[in-house]
Formats: C-alpha cells, structure tokens, sequence
C-alpha cells in the first residue's frame, strides 16, 4: 500500500510539535508554579514542591496520552495545514483547560490543607484580622520598647 508522503509529514510535525509543547508547558508550570503552591500551602515547601512533581508528572501522563489517541482517525489523504493544526489548536485547549481547573483545584484546597497542617496559626490570623492591636493586650508588643519615632515594629 502507498502511503502519501504528506501523511507522514503530518504525523511527524503533529508529534514534534505536541509533546515539544507539552514539554515547555509543564516546565514553564513547574517553574513558575511552586511559589503559588508554597503560599497555597502555608509555606510548606516540602509538601510544595512533592505535589508540584505530581502535578508535573500527571500533566505529562494525560498530555501524551491524549496526543497519542489523536494519532487515530487521520485519513490517508491529509491536507496538510488543517489537519495538524486542528489536532494541535486541540491540543492547546485540552492543556490551557487542565492548567486552569489545576489552579482552581489547588486554590481550594491549598487553603483547606494550610489549615490542616497550621491550624494554630490559622487560627491566630483569623483573629488578629478582626481586632485592633494594642499594646496591652499583645505579649509581642506589652514589653517592647518604643521606636524613636514612638511607634513599635
């Protein structure tokens, strides 16, 4: 059987471009993602940074795996330009809709998680947002001396 050396042509280009983008994508992710998780989890950045590597590896399972279902149903007559940049346009929403039901996702739960694990201190922001700091009743300032300025650090 012959196949038409565009069909292949497509094939290639398809694959190079997905998994080189889905490569940058979860890097770029990475990279600039572990703040935002080191802050959603109370500034743990051990458990920041193990969730990270599991987002990391998760977004590459999924990623290759949908890039490699899309290799099914190409047709041995290919236009070349509409077929590979539909299943790469496709491509590109799949992981900009993953990227941001992750956000959401480690938003929601980063916040519950930082209670978990700081519940103390969670609890003593919480307060300490609703109420006027004096100095009498804050051990941290009752013996401190004043600045030069009279005002306490």
């Amino acid at each position: 059987m012959h196949v038409d050396p565009h069909f292949k042509l497509a094939y290639a280009i398809y694959l190079l471009v997905s998994i080189a983008m889905t490569i940058w994508v979860a890097r770029t992710l990475s990279k600039s993602g572990e703040m935002f998780l080191v802050k959603c989890f109370g500034h743990d950045v051990e458990l920041a940074r193990s969730t990270n590597q599991l987002l990391v590896i998760g977004f590459y399972l999924i990623n290759l795996g949908f890039i490699c279902v899309r290799l099914e149903g190409w047709t041995h007559s290919v236009d070349l330009i509409a077929s590979v940049g539909s299943r790469i346009g496709l491509s590109i929403l799949i992981l900009g809709g993953m990227h941001f039901f992750n956000m959401m996702m480690i938003a929601r739960y980063g916040r519950i998680l930082r209670t978990w694990l700081h519940p103390a201190t969670e609890n003593r922001l919480e307060r300490a947002a609703h109420l006027p700091i004096s100095r009498a009743a804050n051990p941290d300032f009752a013996n401190a001396a004043p600045s030069k300025n009279g005002l306490s650090v």
